[in-house]
């Protein structure tokens, strides 16, 4: 699967505005990771995804834990598995290589052809995590003690790392990456959005729905504001019921519950005070 294109302009599933394009070319262009941060649910694992289908590249996938370590992501030695067919007199424990546990990392090094590779959420790790990669993202090389051997990347993979903001990132590893924060969309980027999954759906529903949407995004102390995501499914579950754009709003622009709000508040304390608010604006009226 050779690289065909050398640019990432979209794609016809993914709605990228000319900013994130442009951030995407430029850590091409300078054979830089690309950071992506943004909240969560505006796109940056499927960004990866969309990149590499783009770009016609094979993706690597790494998702980050807190368990993780970056030793993982480039090999594991299992000396008990070693341990156990040494007992047992198994011959393979006499090379080392057979114990050898190829990480992430070392697959795109040593991939035929360029790849993309995503390191997805590293905020999610120990802070060290990102500064154990430093140099192995930075020289695109590793050195493997227990065979001793340096392994060197054949082709520079596009990594792309994404971060949801949990923890501050070290300023040496910021310094080594090209940053992009993907902004919550804005009505016009919204509305391309939704017709890349709900091309037909009515218009009257879809302003209804948009209007009832930013508007619980915009109550004051949201716990957790509803995502692009959660909008994409809330609309189809909408459409699946055959809910009435009446359903979503009232003639004199009061406040109401929306059906199926579940889809977009995701836990009681929010639920509450949403209710709280229809309350209010009913008690005012």
């Amino acid at each position: 699967m050779a690289n065909t294109q050398s640019r990432f302009n979209g794609s016809r599933s993914y709605v990228a505005t000319e900013d994130l394009k442009l951030a995407v070319n430029a850590a091409l262009m300078l054979q830089r990771p690309l950071l992506i941060k943004g909240e969560p649910g505006t796109g940056k694992t499927m960004l990866a995804e969309e990149v590499a289908t783009a770009l016609n590249m094979p993706l690597m996938q790494w998702h980050i834990k807190s368990t993780t370590k970056a030793q993982q992501g480039l090999y594991e030695y299992d000396a008990v598995s070693r341990l156990r067919d040494s007992q047992l007199g198994d011959a393979k424990v006499n090379d080392i290589r057979n114990y050898i546990i190829k990480g992430i990392l070392w697959q795109a090094f040593e991939a035929e052809e360029p790849t993309v590779l995503l390191i997805d959420e590293i905020d999610k790790a120990d802070i060290e995590f990102p500064n154990d990669l430093l140099r192995e993202i930075d020289r695109m090389e590793f050195y493997v003690y227990e065979t001793r051997e340096l392994i060197k990347a054949k082709h520079r993979p596009l990594v792309i790392i994404t971060s949801n903001n949990e923890k501050e990132l070290p300023d040496a590893f910021l310094r080594r990456c090209f940053f992009h924060y993907i902004a919550f969309p804005d009505a016009g980027t919204m509305q391309s959005i939704i017709d890349v999954h709900h091309p037909n759906i009515k218009k009257d529903l879809l302003d209804a729905a948009l209007k009832s949407f930013y508007q619980i995004r915009s109550l004051p102390g949201l716990k957790k504001k509803p995502s692009t995501s959660e909008l994409i499914d809330w609309l189809k579950l909408l459409l699946a019921e055959d809910i009435t754009a009446q359903s979503l709003h009232s003639n004199d622009e009061a406040v109401v519950i929306p059906p199926m709000h579940g889809a977009l508040l995701k836990n009681e304390q929010d639920i509450h005070l949403f209710e709280r608010l229809v309350l209010m604006n009913r008690n005012h009226r």
